[in-house]
């Protein structure tokens, strides 16, 4: 049974703006997490994302959603790891901030 983790991240640039910071966000994630964190699928559908990554040897299935005023990241939590999802939600919503303030 997993759990649900929702992170929504407000920004004022714009959807397509916030977008662009997100993809480009996306790729240094995947970089600075290599060693944890392997890609298996990935798709961008217009504003919204479908992808199932492992952490630590886990399936994580997820879906983001990119609008005019708000980011909002959905993971379903595999129950080895929904004892972090507190850990796990800050976690996102500070690296979520960090893609939407860059320039």
């Amino acid at each position: 049974m997993s759990r649900p983790v929702v992170v929504s991240i407000p920004h004022n640039h714009g959807k397509a703006e916030a977008a662009r910071r997100i993809r480009s966000g996306i790729e240094q994630v995947k970089a600075s997490f290599a060693s944890h964190l392997t890609v298996i699928d990935e798709r961008w559908q217009g504003d919204h994302l479908d992808f199932n990554v492992t952490v630590l040897k886990q399936a994580i299935k997820g879906a983001m959603d990119v609008a005019d005023t708000q980011v909002t990241l959905t993971v379903e939590l595999p129950w080895a790891l929904a004892l972090f999802a507190e850990k796990a939600k800050a976690l996102v919503q500070k690296q979520g901030t960090l893609m939407l303030e860059k320039k």
